[in-house]
């Protein structure tokens, strides 16, 4: 199972990417603001955490405007 979501610097879950099974291989995962306009996401820092089985991780993002 993969999950992958978006988190704002408070730790409030902004987004749902993916949550299912991958086949192994590269992906890309599109994230476009404008779907997210209940949010009224401004530019700052966020984070998005991946779980791919065992493995997590948790990077950070600058959104620019």
């Amino acid at each position: 199972m993969i999950v992958l979501k978006v988190y704002n610097i408070l730790g409030k879950e902004i987004a749902t990417l993916v949550n299912g099974k991958l086949h192994p291989g590269v992906y890309e995962v599109p994230f476009s603001i404008d779907k997210f306009t209940d949010y009224q996401l401004s530019s700052g820092v966020y984070y998005y955490k991946l779980e791919a089985g065992e493995f997590s991780d948790v990077k950070k993002m600058i959104l620019l405007k």
